[in-house]
């Protein structure tokens, strides 16, 4: 196994001690603060940022019209890009959850990656939220990625990445997810922009 840094296990300690923390409480990390403040560093605009927010609600509520307790599904939105992960009992649940979904007001596409069998154990969602982190603390540890550019989703150690990222962060991002122990699966669900779009980025980002 590689060893994590420093920098990598004090990032991974915290990712894992946010999620004891109150949705309202703001988590410092490295002098920055995760949170409201990481809209700032995010390539979305605030305005997709919390649009997605409601997405994420609305199509959750509306799963659970859909199919009631009839499985085990998660929806994460990135610029109006919904990814669908988790498990239901059958093929027409899983077409009755994308049908839910795509009635959101805003949703752009839909990326459908449930699995039709039982729900996944609470070791195996433990082992998930861990490869996540992981993940992340190896981001961090790269220069030559933005980790924060990347949002990071595992559904049975396979890994999703989503993100507005140039060609060659979504390479270098795969290779490294490839390489943390557990992750069985890469899937890039990402929106490619050129080096000179992230570069009319960043200084919009530095102004802030």
């Amino acid at each position: 196994m590689s060893r994590i840094s420093f920098r990598s296990a004090a990032v991974l300690c915290a990712i894992a001690a946010s999620a004891t923390l109150s949705a309202c409480a703001p988590l410092i990390v490295g002098g920055a603060m995760l949170g409201g403040s990481l809209m700032v560093t995010d390539r979305r605009t605030s305005g997709a940022q919390i649009e997605d927010q409601a997405i994420e609600l609305k199509s959750m509520n509306r799963i659970r019209e859909a199919i009631g307790d009839r499985g085990h599904v998660s929806t994460t939105s990135y610029n109006r890009m919904v990814l669908v992960t988790g498990e239901v009992g059958g093929e027409a649940d899983k077409a009755a959850v994308e049908q839910a979904v795509q009635r959101v007001e805003n949703v752009r596409s839909i990326v459908n990656e449930l699995n039709v069998s039982g729900a996944s154990s609470l070791p195996s969602r433990s082992s998930d939220a861990i490869l996540t982190s992981k993940v992340k603390a190896s981001f961090v540890d790269t220069r030559d990625i933005f980790a924060n550019a990347f949002k990071v989703v595992t559904e049975r150690g396979t890994v999703y990445l989503m993100g507005r990222v140039t060609e060659r962060e979504a390479n270098h991002a795969t290779e490294l997810a490839r390489g943390v122990g557990g992750v069985q699966k890469v899937v890039k669900v990402l929106e490619i922009i050129s080096e000179q779009e992230l570069a009319d980025l960043q200084p919009k980002a530095a102004q802030k």
